[in-house]
Order: structure tokens, then C-alpha cells, then sequence
């Protein structure tokens, strides 16, 4: 017996466009799922190589391998990264799209999914009750481990760095790493900097964080309060800074002013993973995984905006295995009902029908706020 027709009756994978990003927003077992229930699934040729799924893996799952223009015409869309201007004119009133939006940082793509009446869904701010982000959080990690790399190697001399190994050696003091921010990303990223015998100072706003956080601290990890005075002690003497805060859907506050940064020795080395949402050192500008690193004032500022495109195979079956049920969820039974078996699809939704309904958006983009269930109905 055929399955019945969802409400979403076909879902679209378009080729990321925006630059260095080889992640795809569905893999072959993701694809597979969704056709047994029923779903059309459309695939644009190549969108999957870079993460190293060719094509035949995608057909031999069920999708339909298809242009770009119709894979942008499924009723659901889901991607990796925002629309690209590119990708603007295929922006509809009855489209859902489901992907890391971060508005705040992308005020033009915020202002083309208006424009446009487009339905947006993003990754970043879907929030369950206890404040987690369960479609951020797999990302955050990745992106937190690969801070400590980057910077590990960013510090090392070929690579314009002090010359400093993280973990020094015998007789000689380790790499002094700053981390701004004890969610996911600064966690893992003060964890492998733990790892590598580095000292490491966490820093955040709330004790109770840092006091869950206590009983899995390892090696030379000092976790601290932050304050003014301590940033103003601790930035100029680090050898890696690493910005790590994040306020869903808002932009991200500036924590470290351009004086501080002067204050920096120079080839230490500044890594903004809040890049994406406009970055917390004042000194920060998006650079990309082509041309990764910006030197200002003797200081290295790698402030790649999609860090874990790095490592696209990892990245994209991390991001699919949490995204999938949420795909299933809004395609099954349609937004209104999807919203009500998992309420925290509502915090997800950043534009309706031409309206800003997500706070900390609105709040970035300086418009007026509706409640989402106000434009659902």
C-alpha cells in the first residue's frame, strides 16, 4: 500500500555556495529514511562531494539527482549554511527552509527571507526547555576542538606565530590559553588545549556553569569569572584567545576592545569562533578557510565563519544525525502540528510570511517582533 502524501510532499538539497563549505545537508542513510516515509527527496548533482558522498550513494538511496532550480522548488529545503545572494531569487512565500541562519551576523539574507515571505527555520536557535541547543550543539563541538587546533597551529613560527608549543616542555612554561565563554564550544576548546598541556584559563559570566562544569576539569585548567579586571590581566598575557560566547539569535557582545588587543605580544593569536555572529574581539573581521587569517596589530585573527566545513565527512554526519528527526517532524505533519509535538521548533523560527518572529533576531535587525504561533495562524 502506497504511504499517503504528507503535507511537505518533497524536500530539496541544494550544493552549498557559500565559500569553502563542503558540508551537505543530508547524507545517503538520511535520505533513505526519509523516502520510507514516503517523501520525494531532490539532491542537486555534486552537493554531496565535498563531504566525500558521491552522487550514485545519494540515487541508490532514492533520491532524485536534480539541477539546482529544482531542488530549490521542493516545498521544504533543508541546507547547511545561509542563502547566499545567489540563492536569493529562489526565495518563495511557500517555501520552508531549514537551515544555520545567524541572522545577526547576515542582516541581508534576514532582510531577503522578508522580502521574500519565506518561512525560516534556523538550526542555531531551536532551544529545548533546559536551554540547550540541541542542532547547535554538535557543531559547537566541533568547531571548540578545532579552535585549540587551529591556534596550536597558528602559534607555531612557519606559520606566523610566537613560536610557542602549547604544551611547552620540560623547563620551559607552556602556551597561556584564554577561552571566553564555558558553553560547548569553550569547553571543548579549553578541553583539547587541557589535552595538549597547555595552561588554560576558562572564563564566563556563571558560577553555576563553571561549577557543572568542575568535576570533569583535567590537566592545567583554571576555570574563572569573568569580569572586566580580569580580562584586562589575562588578554595581553595569552598566547591563544579564543572567543567562544553566544547569545541565541542575537548578536554576539564584544568582549575584548581593541586596546586589549594592542596589548597582545606579537604572533599570539586571536581565534573568534562567535564569528558567525558578528564575533566578540572588537578586532574581528569573517575571514574564510582559503584565506583564513588576518594580522592586526601583530596579532593573528582566524575567524573562519563556518569552521566545521573543515572537516566536512565529520561535520555533516554530525549535523544529520540531529537534524533528521526535526526534517521528519516538519515534513510528516506540517509547521503548525510540528510545533506542537516539539514545542522547541517555535524558538527556531526566525521569518514568517514576511515577519521577524524570533526576539534576539529582531532585537539584531532593529524590526518589530510577532510571536511565531501569532504568524502560524
Amino acid at each position: 500500500m502506497p504511504a499517503p502524501v504528507p503535507p511537505i510532499a518533497s524536500i530539496g538539497v541544494p550544493t552549498e555556495l557559500k565559500r569553502d563549505e563542503q558540508r551537505v545537508a543530508l547524507t545517503p542513510d538520511g535520505v533513505r529514511e526519509l523516502v520510507s516515509h514516503g517523501f520525494a527527496v531532490r539532491v542537486q548533482a555534486g552537493a554531496g562531494a565535498g563531504a566525500g558522498i558521491d552522487d550514485q550513494a545519494f540515487h541508490a538511496a532514492g533520491a532524485s539527482l536534480v539541477g539546482r532550480e529544482e531542488a530549490w522548488a521542493a516545498h521544504l529545503v533543508v541546507k547547511v549554511k545561509e542563502p547566499q545572494a545567489e540563492e536569493f531569487g529562489f526565495l518563495r512565500p511557500d517555501l520552508v527552509l531549514f537551515t544555520y541562519l545567524h541572522l545577526a551576523a547576515y542582516p541581508q539574507v534576514g532582510r531577503a527571507l522578508l522580502s521574500a515571505g519565506t518561512t525560516a527555520i534556523a538550526y542555531e536557535t531551536v532551544q529545548l526547555d533546559d536551554s540547550s541547543l540541541p542542532l547547535l550543539a554538535p557543531m559547537s563541538e566541533i568547531a571548540g576542538r578545532l579552535a585549540a587546533q587551529v591556534g596550536a597551529h597558528l602559534l607555531e613560527k612557519p606559520h606566523g606565530g610566537r613560536g610557542v608549543l602549547m604544551g611547552g616542555c620540560t623547563g620551559v612554561r607552556p602556551a597561556r590559553v584564554v577561552v571566553l565563554g564555558a558553553g560547548t564550544v569553550g569547553w571543548n576548546a579549553a578541553r583539547v588545549a587541557a589535552a595538549m598541556d597547555a595552561e588554560v584559563f576558562l572564563l564566563d559570566h556563571s558560577p553555576q556553569r563553571l561549577r557543572q562544569l568542575e568535576s570533569d576539569r583535567r590537566g592545567r585548567l583554571v576555570s574563572l569569572v569573568s569580569s572586566r579586571g580580569l580580562l584586562e590581566r589575562l588578554v595581553p598575557s595569552a598566547d591563544l584567545l579564543i572567543g567562544a560566547v553566544l547569545l541565541p539569535g542575537d548578536r554576539a557582545p564584544t568582549l575584548v576592545e581593541e586596546a586589549l588587543v594592542q596589548q597582545m605580544q606579537p604572533g599570539s593569536v586571536i581565534v573568534d569562533v562567535a564569528i558567525d555572529q558578528g564575533g566578540c574581539i572588537a578586532t574581528s573581521r569573517e575571514t574564510s578557510h582559503t584565506d583564513p587569517v588576518l594580522t592586526i596589530h601583530g596579532v593573528q585573527h582566524y575567524a573562519v565563519g563556518n569552521m566545521p566545513g573543515a572537516v566536512p565527512f565529520t561535520s555533516t554526519e554530525a549535523l544529520v544525525s540531529v537534524t533528521l528527526p526535526y526534517i521528519l517532524a516538519i515534513a510528516g505533519r506540517g509547521l503548525v502540528e510540528a510545533v506542537t509535538e516539539r514545542p522547541e521548533l517555535v524558538s527556531g523560527l526566525n521569518t514568517i510570511n514576511g515577519s521577524v518572529c524570533h526576539p534576539g533576531v529582531a532585537k539584531a535587525l532593529g524590526l518589530p517582533n510577532r510571536h511565531p504561533m501569532a504568524c502560524l495562524h
